[in-house]
C-alpha cells in the first residue's frame, strides 16, 4: 500500500471516529423530536450541526488526542 492510500485510509477511519459516534449522540437525543419531520428536513438539520461540529471541534479534538497519545506531543530533551 502507498503512502497515499495509507493516508487516507488513515483519514477515512479518524472521520468515521468522529463521525459514527456524534452521528448516534445526535440521534439520540433528537430523533424523537425530529421524527415528525420530512425526511429532507432531517438530514438539512443533521448536516447543518454535525458538519461544522467535524470541522472545528470533533476532528482537532481526535487530531489532539491522537498527537498526544502517540508520544509525538512530548517535548524532546537534548
Amino acid at each position: 500500500m502507498n503512502m497515499k492510500a495509507k493516508a487516507r485510509l488513515l483519514a477515512s477511519l479518524k472521520i468515521w471516529m468522529v463521525i459514527y459516534p456524534s452521528i448516534t449522540a445526535f440521534l439520540f437525543l433528537f430523533g424523537q423530536q425530529l421524527s415528525g419531520l420530512p425526511l429532507y428536513q432531517r438530514t438539512f438539520i443533521l448536516t447543518t450541526s454535525l458538519v461544522p461540529w467535524m470541522v472545528f471541534a470533533g476532528m482537532p479534538f481526535l487530531d489532539f488526542l491522537l498527537h498526544k497519545f502517540s508520544g509525538k506531543g512530548e517535548e524532546r530533551q537534548v
